[in-house]
């Protein structure tokens, strides 16, 4: 099992940028695919990014392709979330999720229902 924390959000003008942490614990760090999603007030929960158990893969939603970049740091067990070029449309609770290791390293995941575990998300806002 692993238990993960998101951090970094907050209100940004759009524009700007900020980077959103998730640092894990429990089992090993490479052995998930990691991903993260968001959530707008009256919206179902939203794929932003994904990065496969080798951390070579990634894969973006279609919105925030080209300007948001998920990375990891294996010392600090910790998967980052950099989001440049924010619009309003951005605001929304952020999520960080993994995925245990039955996937093939290269495979990267785009639905909520394929991630086993979740952090409590940390808000973005983007006034308008």
């Amino acid at each position: 099992q692993v238990q993960l924390v998101e951090s970094g959000g907050g209100l940004v003008q759009a524009g700007g940028s900020l980077r959103l942490s998730c640092t894990a614990s429990g089992r090993s760090f490479s052995e998930y695919v990691w991903g993260w999603f968001r959530q707008s007030p009256g919206k179902e929960r939203e794929f932003v990014a994904s990065l496969s158990r080798s951390g070579v893969n990634t894969y973006y939603g279609d919105s925030v392709k080209g300007r948001f970049t998920i990375a990891r740091e294996y010392a600090k067990n910790t998967v980052y979330l950099q989001m440049n070029s924010l619009k309003s449309e951005d605001t929304a609770v952020y999520y960080c999720a993994a995925a245990e290791g039955i996937w093939h390293r290269q495979v990267v995941l785009s639905r909520t229902l394929d991630y086993d575990y979740w952090g409590r998300g940390t808000q973005v806002t983007v006034p308008s």
